[in-house]
């Protein structure tokens, strides 16, 4: 007998780890919808600006009634020359301080709360949002914004488990060191990022196959990845 597609949801598709999980699990034979403003390299599009209602809203509509199995957040921003010597949080503007927020804490909020009645089709359902290192206690970066909206995210997560817990969804954060995608590697060649030991991306892969693996019976609520070097 062979076993259904999983539906899978992946936000943030178009680039970095967001891309590399899609492109993963298209290559697996999962139904794959990418979220994204640009054009994703695999998977039913959805195009959407996730930072505003209406984009989150028009995610909802398209998906319209499918059973959903994954929803799968990997999309993050950061302030302008964040992580390099160029970022001065006293010249980031309020802007873009609400769009770090609305993107990385938000979003993600929102998104679980109006796809809980596709999740709940599912016989396993899942939700695993990317977060962030700067995210955890004594950790945080000198990017107020970013850090803000990582340490909201795992809040939200783990209230999200409560609040979700009679519609047996899981819900995980993932708090990621420096993952090695395209952009970061790029940064490190043209020395905007100092030397540094990276983390795989098939780590962050391995971890949410993982995820999506385990019974029903269990849930991870955050895995912690930092580099060794």
């Amino acid at each position: 007998m062979q076993l259904a597609k999983k539906q899978i949801l992946v936000v943030g598709a178009s680039r970095g780890i967001g891309a590399a999980v899609a492109r993963h699990f298209a290559q697996k034979g999962e139904n794959v919808i990418s979220v994204s403003r640009t054009q994703p390299i695999t998977g039913e599009w959805i195009q959407a600006d996730i930072s505003t209602a209406e984009g989150i809203q028009s995610v909802v509509d398209t998906f319209g009634e499918s059973r959903l199995d994954a929803l799968l957040f990997m999309g993050g921003v950061w302030e302008n020359g964040a992580f390099t010597e160029r970022y001065n949080f006293m010249q980031s503007s309020d802007q873009e301080t609400r769009y770090v927020i609305a993107v990385n804490t938000i979003a993600p909020i929102e998104l679980t709360k109006k796809l809980t009645k596709n999740l709940v089709k599912s016989d396993n359902p899942r939700a695993i949002f990317i977060g962030s290192l700067s995210g955890l206690d004594n950790a945080a970066s000198i990017e107020v914004a970013n850090t803000a909206s990582k340490f909201g995210l795992r809040g939200a997560a783990q209230s999200l488990n409560i609040a979700l817990h009679d519609y047996k969804i899981g819900v995980t954060v993932i708090n990621p060191g420096n993952v090695a995608t395209e952009e970061v590697l790029a940064d490190i060649e043209e020395g905007r990022f100092e030397q540094q030991v990276l983390i795989p991306l098939s780590d962050i892969i391995s971890s949410i196959d993982w995820i999506l693996t385990l019974s029903n019976a269990v849930n991870i609520g955050e895995i912690n990845m930092q580099q060794k070097g």
